[in-house]
């Protein structure tokens, strides 16, 4: 287990040094390269996501007596994989703007008020996507929990069915003996020892036995 865990890490770092390497380059290139690069980035970060995904089937897979060390890397690896989509979508907004200027022959005052609302709507969106997140981990623990205390809550039903099934036999195999004795007295009205002093005179004991 650990070790395909391992695997994709080595792939996810290897991934994500060429991502980082590439969204540098890319405001410096041509317009055709430009596009090109966008393109083959935006390729390698869909992959990297689905790499993060196999990671966190791996860790869901582990006991959890072992899952803290490898979810504190997989939180760090989403956090790294958070901020290549930031770069990435600050290196295209700067190039579509670039790409407008050479066509439209705008000097740039007007986009760098534009560039600059639309990395505040990224943040926003990024921030919001990251409780959204939260609010999602929050919700599949809360089910965990539910789901074990039905479970619990089922066995402690079924311990107490058990006892009243046995308290039921308990008390049939009483009311039995009570019926078994009450036979038993009406059978034998006098005690023997009553007998024997009906028989003897008045003032008259049966002789102890030698």
């Amino acid at each position: 287990m650990s070790s395909d865990f391992e695997g994709y890490e080595q792939d996810f770092a290897v991934l994500t040094a060429e991502i980082t390497s590439k969204i540098a380059r890319v405001p410096r290139l041509p317009p055709d390269e430009k596009k090109q690069m966008v393109a083959n980035v935006e390729k390698q970060l869909e992959e990297a996501k689905e790499l993060l995904e196999q990671m966190d089937l791996e860790v869901r897979e582990i006991p959890p007596q072992s899952r803290g060390m490898y979810s504190n890397r997989m939180r760090s690896y989403k956090q790294e994989m958070g901020k290549l989509e930031t770069d990435f979508k600050r290196s295209r907004i700067a190039y579509s703007d670039e790409v407008r200027n050479e066509l439209l022959g705008d000097d740039g005052n007007s986009s760098e008020n534009q560039r600059a609302h639309l990395l505040d709507n990224t943040e926003r969106l990024e921030r919001s996507s990251r409780r959204l997140e939260a609010g999602y981990q929050i919700a599949v623990e809360t089910e965990q929990i539910g789901q074990e205390m039905l479970e619990n809550l089922s066995h402690d039903r079924e311990k107490i069915q058990r006892a009243r099934e046995r308290l039921r036999e308990t008390d049939a195999n009483l009311g039995k003996s009570s019926r078994i004795l009450t036979g038993m007295l009406r059978r034998g009205t006098f005690h023997p020892i009553e007998e024997i002093k009906i028989k003897c005179q008045p003032g008259e004991y049966p002789a102890k036995p030698n």
